[in-house]
This record gives structure tokens, C-alpha cells and sequence, in this order.
């Protein structure tokens, strides 16, 4: 589909949201380091149409409209100025037995001059497997750069877990395998290659990612 181009400035929240869309979250809080407050915005479609009667499992009604992921840094004297509008890390919906992507443990916010996004996989059908997955980006050199990874998956017919953390700024990184029986899971310490930090508008779909941590020793 085509998606709608954000302004580039605008006052306050609302004036960043186009046409035919609405703003579902609204978070604000220091990115770019300068003690004002930036906006980071999820904006959904409103079309009727993507909303599709549904009598198999699952709602009656599937909401399919895709979402997009915006952020402003304020300026002076004020208003705020676009950074980022993203429509590829929040997957659009694509199954009526998966719950929001944004439910349970996912969501956006800004932690500590971060923007934080997590993403929840779960269906009531089709799967045993679901998992969470969360993002770090930090403002640098222009773009919100990837500094952080986190990934979990838990297979619920067996309850064997996976999990992977990733530093990409210390290039250190950690993989755990168990089972949801146990306290705690034994971590293997990895090194990470020497990469560049990726932007989110380079990462896609943020199911798909691959968050590039080495596989343990045999």
C-alpha cells in the first residue's frame, strides 16, 4: 500500500497526523539530549475497509489497518520537527488469531532518552511458538540507531525457552536455552562483530530481524 507522507513540522501532535489516520500513543520525553521534551507518536489507519468481518477463530471483526511510528524533536521557539516515520518495524496485522503485536509485554515508549519498542507474537491457532522481541534505539549521527536487542521464544506444547540479549554498543551478547521449569537459565557470554549501528528505518519488519548473535559451541 501506499502510505502517506507525515508533515515535517507541525505544533503539537495532532498536526503530524494525516488524512484518514488517527493517533493511537502519544509518549514524550528527552531524545536528542537538548532537556526538551520530544514527541514519539503511533499513528493507525482509520479505513473502514481494512476492517474485515471474520466468522473463523479469532474477533468478529479483523482490524488489518497498518500502523506507522513517528517522531519529533521540539524546537525553539517551539512545535516540533519530524525524525522519523516508520511503517515497517510494527508489522501490519495479517492473521485475525494473532494478538496485537503491541499487547502483553510489547509497546513504545522512551526509557532513559531511549525509544523503546516490543513486539509480542501469539496465536490462539496455527502455532505453539510465541515470543517477544525488544528494540533500543538510541538518536545518533542522524538516525535512531539500534543499540540494543532482547528476544525471547517459548514453545508452549514443550515449554522450552529461548533467549538472546544483544549490546551493540558493547558487542557483547548472551544466549540461554531451558525450559519455562527452570529458575533460571545458565548464559553463554558472546562477542558480536564489529559492525556499523543500524537506523531503524534499515531494520523492517521487526519479526524478522535478525539480530545477528553467534550460535554457541557445539
Amino acid at each position: 500500500m501506499d502510505y502517506p507522507v507525515v508533515a515535517e513540522r507541525a505544533g503539537d501532535a495532532e498536526g503530524f497526523v494525516p488524512a484518514g489516520w488517527r493517533l493511537e500513543q502519544r509518549h514524550a520525553g528527552d531524545l536528542d539530549g537538548d532537556g526538551r521534551d520530544d514527541l514519539v507518536l503511533l499513528l493507525k489507519m482509520d479505513d473502514p475497509g481494512n476492517r474485515i468481518p471474520n466468522e473463523a477463530l479469532g474477533p468478529p471483526v479483523f482490524d488489518t489497518n497498518p500502523r506507522m511510528l513517528v517522531a519529533a524533536f521540539a524546537e525553539r521557539p517551539g512545535g516540533y520537527r519530524r525524525v522519523l516515520a516508520d511503517h515497517a518495524l510494527i508489522p501490519r496485522p495479517y492473521s485475525p488469531t494473532l494478538d496485537d503485536f503491541l499487547s502483553e509485554n510489547g509497546g513504545v515508549g522512551i526509557v532513559d532518552g531511549a525509544l523503546r519498542i516490543g513486539l509480542h507474537l501469539w496465536a490462539s491457532a496455527g502455532t505453539w511458538s510465541t515470543s517477544r522481541s525488544g528494540f533500543t534505539f538510541r538518536w545518533r549521527e542522524g538516525c535512531f540507531r539500534l543499540v540494543g536487542h532482547d528476544h525471547r521464544h517459548l514453545h508452549r506444547g514443550s515449554g522450552a525457552v529461548q533467549e538472546t540479549s544483544a549490546n551493540y554498543l558493547t558487542r557483547r551478547a548472551w544466549r540461554a536455552e531451558g525450559s519455562i521449569e527452570d529458575d533460571a537459565m545458565e548464559k553463554t557470554w558472546l562477542r558480536l562483530p564489529a559492525q556499523p549501528l543500524r537506523c531503524l528505518e534499515d531494520i523492517g519488519d521487526g519479526f524478522a530481524f535478525d539480530p545477528g548473535v553467534p550460535p554457541t559451541d557445539p
